[in-house]
């Protein structure tokens, strides 16, 4: 009888330890780790215009993410911004290299949505709320706010890995 407890206790133990070792091979990193690169054609920019490319790198960094936005305005300038946050919700993160923004702070909702709220001397100027597809290929960023001129912003960025 003891011999069959133990045996049955083995068998628990083991299958355990598949089921942790499955857990873990079955986690992904965070879907929003990777390179997205904009698709212009389903994007929409108001007022606009949209720029003529933009790729968005977002990488581990620490306990947060460090995310570099590398674009082509619709003049043929270029542009690179970026920023690294813990998306605790709590952080102003400092961005640089946009004159729109001076600080960040970014919110995790889930490993698919994540908000951002954009500021520029104190004031919100930009809210983005970010969401990825199921399969983890399609970010669309919409972005709501007021551009330096006064204008209202209503962006629809779509973005593929």
């Amino acid at each position: 009888m003891q011999i069959q407890f133990r045996k049955a206790v083995s068998v628990i133990v083991a299958i355990g330890s598949l089921i942790v070792v499955s857990a873990a091979i079955a986690q992904t990193p965070e879907p929003i780790l990777g390179t997205w690169k904009l698709d212009t054609a389903k994007s929409s920019y108001k007022p606009g215009p949209a720029p003529k490319s933009s790729t968005l790198t977002v990488e581990p960094a620490g306990q947060g993410m460090k995310v570099a936005v590398d674009a082509v305005n619709a003049d043929g300038s270029p542009f690179k911004w970026g920023f690294t946050t813990l998306r605790d919700g709590k952080e102003e993160a400092a961005v640089t290299g946009n004159p729109m923004f001076d600080v960040v702070t970014a919110t995790r909702e889930s490993a698919t949505a994540g908000t951002n709220v954009y500021k520029k001397a104190g004031k919100v100027v930009m809210t983005t709320k970010a969401s990825i597809s199921v399969d983890g290929k399609t970010m669309t960023l919409t972005s709501t706010g007021t551009d330096p001129k006064g204008q209202q912003i209503h962006n629809v960025a779509i973005y593929r890995k």
